[in-house]
């Protein structure tokens, strides 16, 4: 059964990762992804970074004032990986900038994601969340050219 829904989707507004230990978490992103800092809310552990025009709340896991929020081994939350998409250089800079930080790309390959088929490189953050950098098309699928 097809339903429609009232309101047209415009996007995401956020997301929110759970992490450990707040400062490291906002330094690792801003130094590995780029983001810039955001809003902080320390009255409930978290604080927010901007990934271009996503904003990413970083909420602390292990910190008390986020108690009521944290998950549990059994709550059901978790998301597989985030795609942050990236342009402006080349494939061996990105490659080059994660290995001199340390980070090992677990996965490279050519997929599909929402501006067409390209580079796709998949890595933890400290914390253990799977993070995918998406790059440029190198052709866009039909579907999503408008």
């Amino acid at each position: 059964m097809t339903t429609t829904v009232p309101f047209v989707p415009s996007g995401i507004d956020h997301i929110v990762i759970w992490v450990k230990d707040l400062a490291a978490a906002k330094h690792w992103y801003q130094t590995i992804l780029g983001c810039r800092a955001g809003y902080d809310y320390p009255e409930i552990a978290m604080t927010h970074v901007w990934f271009g025009p996503v904003l990413i709340g970083l909420w602390d896991a292990d910190d008390a004032r986020a108690a009521y929020a944290a998950p549990t081994t059994n709550s059901g939350e978790n998301v597989h990986h985030i795609a942050f998409a990236w342009h402006g250089c080349n494939e061996d800079a990105v490659l080059d900038h994660l290995q001199a930080h340390g980070i090992a790309v677990t996965r490279k390959m050519r997929q599909v994601g929402s501006r067409g088929f390209g580079l796709a490189l998949y890595f933890r953050d400290p914390w253990g969340n799977l993070i995918e950098l998406k790059g440029p098309p190198t052709y866009q699928d039909p579907e999503t050219v408008t």
